[in-house]
C-alpha cells in the first residue's frame, strides 16, 4: 500500500522548513507518551529551538510517517532531513555523544 501523496509532501516540507524535527505524540510542552517525554528532554538539553510536530492530531500523518521513515514506532527524530532513530536510539546516541555531534550542540 502506498503512501498518500499529500501525507509524503507535507513530511517533505516539515523537514525541509528546520533542521531538527520530531515527530511525536504530544507536542514540547506536553508530550503524550514516556518515549516521546524522554526524547524532548534530551533535545532540550542540546538544541534552543527544534520542530515538534504532534502525530496525534491527525491519523493519516501517524500512519504517513511510520511508511515515510520504514520505522515501526513514534516518537521518530530528523536531522537536516535525515532519519535518525526512535527513543532508544536517541538515548543511546545521546550517551555516547554521537547526537550532539550530529546535531551540532
Amino acid at each position: 500500500m502506498s503512501m498518500n501523496e499529500p501525507v509524503q509532501k507535507q513530511i517533505s516540507e516539515i523537514l525541509a522548513k528546520s533542521r531538527v524535527v520530531l515527530f511525536m505524540k504530544g507536542n514540547r510542552r506536553m508530550p503524550q507518551c514516556g518515549f516521546s517525554a524522554q526524547v524532548v528532554q534530551i533535545l532540550d538539553k542540546l538544541v534552543p529551538s527544534y520542530e515538534t510536530v504532534d502525530v496525534l492530531l491527525s491519523p493519516e500523518l501517524r500512519d504517513g510517517i511510520k511508511e515515510f521513515s520504514q520505522w515501526p514506532t513514534i516518537p521518530q527524530l530528523y536531522v537536516g532531513g535525515q532519519f535518525i532513530g526512535g527513543c532508544d536510539i536517541v538515548r543511546e546516541m545521546n550517551a555516547s555523544g554521537e547526537l550532539q555531534k550530529l546535531i551540532g550542540a
